[in-house]
């Protein structure tokens, strides 16, 4: 990285020039990218590669979550589990699971994470 030569600096702040600040801010994404690769690759030397990546999503899948699909039907499917099982074992309705993979409604917080468990993945990862 470039040497980055403050414009002017006080006990508080420091101004910089704008390419400046981009390679600063550049060099902390590339750190943060650096550090999240490393740490998969400890994931994966501790329990196998594929293991490790039993949860990624496959490209089709992801398209259809970047297209606005409902990612509850994504991750159900990929687990899958047809709608009245992910139903019974979260322990919601079938016609209420279908609302929300459908977008009608959107999940009370106790379904999303009832779903999120059964799925296994993060309640998060399935509100839109």
């Amino acid at each position: 990285m470039a040497h980055i030569q403050p414009i002017t600096e006080t006990d508080e702040t420091v101004t910089l020039s704008r390419i400046d600040f981009e390679r600063l801010v550049a060099a902390a994404e590339d750190a943060m990218d650096r550090a999240a690769l490393h740490q998969q690759e400890a994931r994966e030397a501790a329990e196998g590669r594929e293991a490790a990546r039993a949860d990624y999503l496959p490209a089709d899948l992801v398209k259809r979550l970047l297209a606005g699909e409902s990612p509850v039907r994504i991750w159900r499917e990929h687990r899958g589990m047809s709608g009245r099982a992910l139903a019974t074992a979260a322990g919601v309705n079938a016609v209420y699971l279908g609302e929300i993979e459908r977008g009608r409604k959107p999940g009370s917080a106790a379904a999303i994470i009832a779903i999120a468990c059964v799925l296994g993945v993060e309640p998060a990862e399935l509100v839109e």
